[in-house]
């Protein structure tokens, strides 16, 4: 797509939906709600129990909800699981399903995880549709990032949705063999500041997006959220030779 094709899309986008950060009860019904119609009765990932789709984390979670505009109808959802300062080795879902080594060169108390990424199918989108929702997430994604203070992110994700996330110069590090978790998932994490600055020099346009003309983005983060030079080659050499499944129940 060409930068001026891109940029009509973006601002289609701005015009049909709304980006919410979740701060009210009732916003937080619509989160759980959608996620009982996507992971309940779409994917069958979950029991389906009165209308509702919670857990735990959801307690130490900050939700984004994806509202069209013309009808006011919630199209997708997401949240970010705040670490336990308490018990850091126990805060993330992902702690559940991978090996606790996996994480050790993050710093867990600035750490959020990204869990049920959702978009509803009951409306149906283009493909630049859906990827330009994915985008809207991951912007509301890092407007709650930034108000937490967070500087990295981790996520057990499919690997459709990391290669669909590439495709708009949003990169993760892969770390680790796969899981079986809702499905076969690639534990995965980054560094939000050097995840911006990627898509800045590859895709300004979604870097103008995604940060708000720059307003949701520290640029004093980027000396202090790089991984070591090592961390991320032995993090890509560790994935690379665990391509075979690894098999844990959540």
């Amino acid at each position: 797509m060409d930068a001026n094709s891109l940029v009509d899309e973006i601002d289609t986008a701005e015009r049909m939906f709304s980006i919410e950060i979740v701060r009210k009860p009732e916003q937080l019904r619509e989160v759980f709600q959608l996620r009982h119609q996507v992971y309940c009765v779409e994917r069958g990932y979950e029991p389906s129990l009165n209308g509702q789709e919670t857990d735990e984390f959801d307690s130490r979670s900050r939700h984004v909800l994806l509202r069209h505009a013309s009808d006011g109808e919630v199209v997708g959802t997401v949240r970010i699981v705040a670490p336990d300062q308490a018990n850091l080795a126990a805060s993330f879902p992902m702690q559940r399903v991978c090996e606790a080594s996996l994480l050790r060169y993050l710093p867990l108390q600035v750490t959020g995880e990204i869990s049920r990424f959702a978009l509803s199918k009951q409306r149906r989108l283009s493909c630049t549709g859906a990827a330009l929702l994915r985008l809207a997430l991951m912007r509301g994604i890092l407007q709650i990032s930034t108000e937490m203070g967070l500087t990295h992110w981790c996520a057990v994700m499919e690997r459709s949705l990391l290669r669909l996330l590439q495709a708009s110069a949003i990169h993760f590090a892969a770390v680790g063999p796969l899981v079986s978790y809702h499905g076969i998932r690639q534990p995965s994490f980054a560094g939000i500041a050097p995840v911006l600055a990627r898509i800045e020099q590859e895709q300004p346009l979604i870097w103008d997006f995604l940060t708000a003309g720059g307003t949701l983005y520290d640029r004093q983060q980027e000396m202090h959220t790089k991984l070591p030079v090592w961390a991320m080659a032995e993090s890509a050499a560790a994935a690379r030779s665990g391509q075979q499944q690894y098999f844990r129940t959540a």
